[in-house]
């Protein structure tokens, strides 16, 4: 048991440092002996966990996605509850929403894709699978739940999480010049009441 407990954290520490390299230097500049220093372990243990560096791109990158959409999913959970002002509430989510676009990993994230997709088609389905449409997919399990309850006419929850997602992360994408550019708080809100604005008068909150 402890002997698994200690591959399962080495293989972690080696995700981790890898993405902290390559976002840091770029998939061609990095080395996995950069790697194995920033993880904390010698360079044949990253090849006894991962056979090349092309492997330990994928899952590194892999990783990151799922950590972002954990942090993203929990943004979702006021809306289970989300009290008499359900304005307010997805003012709440838009915001931290934003934020965690924003934040270092997730722009670092974007910034790999963008560069090195062309090298490694296959990325864009890997960060996609474990993020983007996952998040869509939970967010339109709390808009069915919250139409159900009368509170949202949505007819089409799939499509009224997509509409939100896009009302957000649209502007933010344009504003922050894809994550090169950091806003001040006051624009991130700005966006955040925006979304919702927009939102509830399409899908008639009450």
């Amino acid at each position: 048991m402890t002997t698994t407990r200690g591959r399962i954290d080495k293989r972690q520490a080696i995700l981790e440092g890898a993405f902290t390299v390559f976002a840091r230097e770029g998939y061609a500049q990095a080395c996995v002996q950069t790697i194995a220093r920033e993880a904390g372990v010698a360079k044949p243990t990253v090849y006894n966990h991962m056979t090349d560096k092309a492997t330990l791109f994928r899952h590194a990158l892999e990783a990151a996605a799922r950590t972002v959409l954990d942090e993203r999913i929990a943004a979702l959970e006021p809306l289970a509850a989300p009290g008499d002002d359900l304005r307010a509430t997805l003012e709440q989510v838009a915001g931290r929403l934003l934020d965690l676009h924003t934040d270092g990993r997730s722009c670092a994230l974007r910034r790999l894709l963008y560069s090195e997709v062309t090298h490694f088609p296959d990325i864009l389905d890997i960060v996609r699978d474990s993020g983007p449409d996952r998040l869509t997919r939970a967010l339109a399990d709390r808009l069915a739940r919250l139409a159900l309850a009368g509170r949202l006419r949505a007819a089409d929850p799939d499509l009224a999480a997509e509409q939100f997602l896009a009302l957000l992360l649209g502007p933010l994408e344009a504003r922050t010049q894809l994550g090169t550019r950091t806003l001040a708080d006051a624009e991130l809100h700005a966006i955040a009441t925006s979304a919702v604005d927009t939102f509830a008068r399409a899908w008639d909150l009450s």
